[in-house]
């Protein structure tokens, strides 16, 4: 019945967001018509829509958040501070326009893809 998700994350500066999520993450993308790019995420997707109250509720998950976090800070990304949670380490991601995404590196077991 479902067969993919679709993550809005709205931000004061979209073209900024969108050559984040194309440039720095990497994300393959499609035009949904008029430039409006959708990118592709395992097993998900990302759009950036413009607004004024900038939000996000959204985890990218890696095997290796040393290593990841090492290759955004290469890149000029902000990332916040480390804390282990039990579960999984987790940081955060500081986005152009506003906002921020979680990153973590599970511990807990993970459904097949």
């Amino acid at each position: 019945m479902i067969d993919g998700v679709h993550a809005v994350l709205f931000t004061r500066d979209a073209d900024a967001l969108r050559a984040f999520l194309g440039d720095v993450l990497e994300l393959p993308s499609v035009d949904a018509g008029g430039g409006w790019p959708i990118f592709a995420l395992p097993p998900a997707e990302v759009a950036a829509h413009p607004a004024d109250d900038p939000g996000a509720q959204l985890y990218l998950m890696t095997s290796d958040l040393a290593a990841t976090t090492e290759a955004l800070r290469a890149k000029g990304i902000e990332t916040g501070p480390e804390s282990d949670q039990g579960w999984g380490l987790v940081t955060s991601i500081a986005l152009p326009g506003g906002g921020e995404l979680g990153l973590y590196e599970p511990r807990h077991p993970r459904p097949p893809g």
